[in-house]
């Protein structure tokens, strides 16, 4: 995959966390990064857990769940 499908992906899965976890986004330079991020925490969850995530909405898929982690570890470090 390349650059731009990366950023399309992480700024898509850290708007879609931002919005499960906290009710909006982050703007896009926040969204890109969580949801690039959030893209490592997830393939390094779902290779735990012998997953595997193929093609666009595999890799969306796989982004979400780990932003979305990402901003509950952060949460819960926070408080």
């Amino acid at each position: 995959m390349g650059v731009i499908a990366w950023l399309i992906i992480g700024g898509l899965a850290g708007w879609i966390a931002g919005h499960i976890l906290r009710g909006g986004g982050f703007g896009i330079l926040g969204n890109i990064g969580v949801g690039v991020v959030g893209a490592l925490v997830g393939g390094f969850l779902f290779s735990l857990l012998g997953l595997q995530a193929g093609g666009f909405v595999g890799s969306l898929v796989t982004a979400t769940v780990g932003s979305v982690v990402l901003l509950w570890v952060i949460t819960k470090v926070r408080e």
